[in-house]
């Protein structure tokens, strides 16, 4: 599966219900043969802009578990090194790309207000956040190829 495939199937993932993070990572965890019933769970929480509370983009925090599983630490010696220039490679890449890692700068409005989900569906946003769900698991895809060479 290249990098188009798993960019493909976080698509298909977001078009059969799952949000953001949920598909992102598990795009990536399928791509690698990774399989949990934690997955996609873990990752909920972090769908609509952290829970609609106006924070990070969901498919970059996705994006960002995805990448943790090929570069963070199994004990309290590992070095973080490795892991934190993988994160800072995946968010500049983001950012190069999309301006932000934020919901609300990304879609243009805050999820946590009533207004802001009326002007979410309105404007018919769903559309940007598929974007963005696609592109971030193209992106952690090509920081994870990294890792896995090096």
């Amino acid at each position: 599966m290249a990098i188009d495939d798993v960019a493909r199937q976080s698509g298909v993932y977001f078009d059969a219900g799952f949000y953001c993070a949920e598909s992102v990572l598990m795009a990536v965890c399928d791509h690698h043969g990774i399989q949990s019933r934690w997955i996609p769970k873990i990752a909920t929480g972090f769908c609509s802009g952290m829970a609609r509370t106006g924070g990070m983009c969901g498919a970059f925090t996705g994006a960002l578990m995805a990448v943790n599983l090929f570069s963070g630490r199994e004990k309290p010696t590992d070095s973080l090194e490795k892991n934190y220039r993988a994160v800072a490679h995946l968010e500049n890449l983001f950012r190069a790309r999309f301006g932000s890692t934020a919901c609300p700068e990304l879609i243009g409005c805050r999820l946590d207000t009533l207004e802001g989900q009326r002007q979410f569906k309105e404007d018919n946003l769903i559309v940007k956040c598929r974007q963005y769900t696609v592109e971030a698991a193209a992106i952690a895809t090509q920081v994870i190829a990294a890792l896995v060479e090096n």
